[in-house]
């Protein structure tokens, strides 16, 4: 639902933000306010950020959680993913440490309201990004995991993965998530409010 019907520059966004009580992403003049995450969805991203974190310990890689923004300037989106993995420094927009540009594997759970997004041109700008080389979509309500990944000649592979024993194995970080692992304490029976 946008805030207003009318375009706003990435300033106005940027100073509405810093105001609001609530966030929201900015979509090419748009300022669409973000929907609340269920349980599940919390449990899912700080499994798999959790799991990526000590995986990764003492290498040049950062994990990043839902609070740190992404600009992605091609199509004008600044947008709040639910778990990224920067390689080596965040390159900053602007003065400030709040907005990044150069994430490598980029981790959306789905939700019901925002999967078709996520899953279409959510992932159209995320391909724009020139260090951008893997992303996972996450279903909360069953076990299924969707693997893009990017190859050498910058073709994306599909890969799926839908039984609580199998292993997702990541292409940008060499780290293997079992399904277990991610949906660890999600409870199916619960519906999305």
């Amino acid at each position: 639902m946008p805030v207003q019907a009318r375009h706003y520059t990435p300033e106005e966004y940027l100073a509405w933000e810093e105001q609001a009580d609530f966030k929201s992403e900015y979509r090419d003049g748009e300022i669409v306010p973000m929907t609340g995450g269920t349980t599940n969805h919390n449990k899912i991203a700080l499994n798999v950020a959790a799991y990526l974190k000590f995986a990764l310990k003492g290498q040049n890689y950062d994990v990043y959680i839902g609070d740190v923004r992404l600009w992605i300037p091609r199509y004008r989106q600044y947008t709040y993913p639910d778990v990224m993995v920067i390689q080596g420094e965040p390159i900053y927009t602007g003065t400030s440490t709040t907005t990044v540009t150069n994430p490598q594997l980029i981790i959306e759970v789905l939700s019901q309201s925002t999967k078709n997004y996520d899953l279409g041109d959510k992932f159209i700008y995320y391909r724009s990004i020139p260090d951008f080389q893997e992303y996972i979509a996450i279903d909360q309500t069953k076990y299924h995991v969707i693997q893009h990944q990017r190859t050498h000649e910058g073709q994306w592979i599909l890969t799926e993965y839908e039984s609580e024993s199998q292993v997702l194995a990541l292409n940008s970080v060499e780290v293997q998530l079992s399904l277990s692992d991610i949906y660890e304490r999600v409870n199916f029976a619960e519906s999305e409010a």
